[in-house]
């Protein structure tokens, strides 16, 4: 399977740069794949496509305020990306420039604390706790977000259910509900159980082989909890669906159908791939040529998505991360 087949165009403009003011106020894409038609909705109207007893799978995971912005001794600007904390104040990071020398001091908030590179991606901090390192960050907004990332953005770029600390990117199909939604749906007797996924950098890593089948993915730390595994087998044992809210939560929970309960899973889902839990998916619009793109369309096919792509584009949807949303059922 070529990657070029998973291309698509989309003009400049469509590209989200700043939340609605009302998260549940987005455009909702349904596709139906069994009748092979499309349906024009607004988000929070998803409570009409929900049943009693379907199962809402929610990642309940935690953006940080990872990136961070100092300056070296010389007064050269650096910006430092944490990606994972190893151990005690030291940092898995991406770093820029990539010319910093290991052993350099790198300061902060006008001096107050400093930091120093220890390798070409760590870095290690003289603070009082991480949490002092955290204050000093900013949200990592995506690349294709062309501004600088606001106040707005601790609120907006994190799911209201946000509560295990850990992602480098939100999960952002959930970013649509509001807790009066939430509530709404959980009154209609639909069950919501939370798993754990920290997305990490890697969701915007690019496919560079041809071959698709060839591409390795960054493995991303998941967890599922007895109470959601309790949840899920309930659901299968039933007449329930299993609606996975976003691509890392079907990840986790097609992770989960292997066996594991809790890891790193690298999981690659691509067109051909036979999906074992997930029923329905809950997503956002992805980038062309991308892992989740791929994904997409092998959960609803690939001509079905590229006609309700084709036609969101045409209709001028909001695309990616702030855009607007797709419920395939």
């Amino acid at each position: 399977m070529k990657l070029s087949d998973f291309d698509y165009n989309l003009p400049r403009e469509l590209i989200a740069q700043y939340p609605l003011k009302e998260r549940d106020n987005a455009r909702l894409l349904v596709i139906d794949r069994k009748e092979g038609k499309l349906r024009h909705e607004i988000f929070r109207d998803i409570t009409g496509f929900l049943n009693k007893d379907d199962l809402l799978v929610l990642n309940d995971t935690k953006v940080l305020p990872s990136r961070i912005k100092g300056k070296r001794a010389s007064g050269g600007k650096v910006e430092v990306l944490l990606l994972r904390r190893k151990n005690g104040l030291t940092f898995n990071a991406l770093l820029k420039p990539g010319r910093l020398k290991i052993g350099e001091e790198i300061l902060f908030n006008g001096g107050s604390i400093k930091a120093k590179i220890e390798g070409k991606n760590e870095i290690t901090f003289e603070a009082e706790n991480a949490e002092s390192v955290y204050s000093l960050g900013a949200m990592p907004l995506p690349p294709y977000i062309k501004r600088e990332a606001e106040d707005l953005d601790k609120v907006f770029y994190q799911t209201v259910y946000a509560r295990e600390e850990g992602a480098v990117a939100s999960p952002t199909a959930g970013l649509h509900f509001t807790e009066e939604l939430i509530e709404k749906i959980k009154s209609q007797g639909v069950n919501l159980a939370y798993l754990t996924l920290h997305v990490g950098i890697g969701t915007f890593k690019p496919v560079k082989t041809e071959d698709i089948s060839a591409h390795k993915m960054e493995a991303e730390y998941f967890n599922v909890p007895d109470q959601a595994i309790k949840a899920i087998d309930n659901a299968r044992g039933g007449e329930s669906r299993i609606i996975a809210v976003g691509t890392t939560s079907l990840r986790a929970l097609e992770a989960h159908a292997s066996g594991l309960t809790t890891g790193h899973t690298d999981l690659f889902i691509y067109p051909g791939y036979e999906f074992k839990l997930a029923d329905c998916l809950l997503t956002n619009f992805h980038l062309p040529k991308t892992t989740l793109y791929m994904l997409v369309c092998a959960f609803a096919g690939e001509e079905l998505i590229k006609k309700a792509y084709q036609e969101a584009i045409d209709k001028k949807y909001r695309f990616y991360s702030y855009g607007d949303a797709i419920l395939i059922i």
